[in-house]
């Protein structure tokens, strides 16, 4: 099975403008989420609309791929880049441009769901810890995901479900394996190709979640568990954070 990585890389940013380029620990941070893919993928691209990533990219001895500016999501940039690339691939893994600590297990793992007939797309969950302050789990910025026994997604939500009948919240982490998104995606080719034409659906506005449009299209997301801490980058302060990280594991 071919697979391609594709890292969507945009310049504009609301709240942390140019963050592809910003340098981590004397590199860019795009340059480091390309080494991460690299280590699994033979094949890895960034799909950017803007020229100064792409120089950025294509110097630091990696792929660029220019698209459009207008694209709505990831997802979509993601699905252009995989037709101008030039590779024929069975899966494309969409990696955030921003998790530069992205790791191989958690890219193989990944791979490993599409031995599964089934599996449309696939994606990743962190499990919470049963020690947990419930406001984290709470966190709206941190999406919660519910699978059925065979670890298909039933459904993503901001919300923290299940709901516990009977239980104090605080207790709620205790009481149960609630999981954490990770937002990295892999799709089949032919599904990518359909998802990026799909209209977007009631639950995906509530939510404000992409994810539940393929879900109310009926396509089967296979959800893998990774235990690794990872820090994605979406702030200046998220930065400083990655800094320390990367010394005191000595990355």
């Amino acid at each position: 099975m071919e697979f391609v990585a594709i890292i969507p890389a945009r310049y504009a940013s609301t709240r942390f403008p140019a963050k592809p380029l910003a340098v981590l620990g004397g590199k860019p941070v795009i340059i480091r989420v390309c080494e991460q893919a690299s280590k699994v993928f033979n094949h890895v691209f960034v799909a950017t609309d803007d020229s100064r990533i792409y120089n950025v990219v294509e110097n630091g001895g990696f792929k660029a791929v220019m698209t459009r500016e207008d694209h709505k999501s990831g997802t979509d940039r993601c699905y252009e880049a995989y037709t101008k690339c030039g590779v024929k691939a069975d899966v494309v893994v969409n990696i955030q441009g921003d998790e530069p600590f992205i790791q191989p297990s958690q890219l193989t793992t990944l791979k490993d769901l599409f031995n599964y007939p089934e599996t449309d797309i696939a994606t990743l969950v962190k499990p919470f810890s049963p020690d947990t302050p419930f406001e984290k789990v709470a966190n709206p910025n941190s999406p919660k995901v519910v699978v059925d026994n065979n670890w298909n997604a039933l459904y993503f939500s901001r919300s923290v479900i299940p709901y516990l009948r009977g239980v104090a919240g605080n207790d709620w982490p205790s009481r149960h394996t609630y999981y954490k998104h990770i937002g990295i995606y892999a799709f089949r080719t032919d599904v990518l190709g359909t998802v990026t034409q799909l209209p977007q659906a009631p639950l995906e506005k509530a939510e404000s979640l992409e994810q539940l449009r393929w879900l109310s299209a009926g396509f089967r997301i296979k959800v893998g568990v990774t235990d690794v801490e990872t820090i994605g980058i979406d702030t200046p302060d998220d930065l400083a954070d990655a800094e320390k990280f990367l010394k005191e594991h000595s990355l």
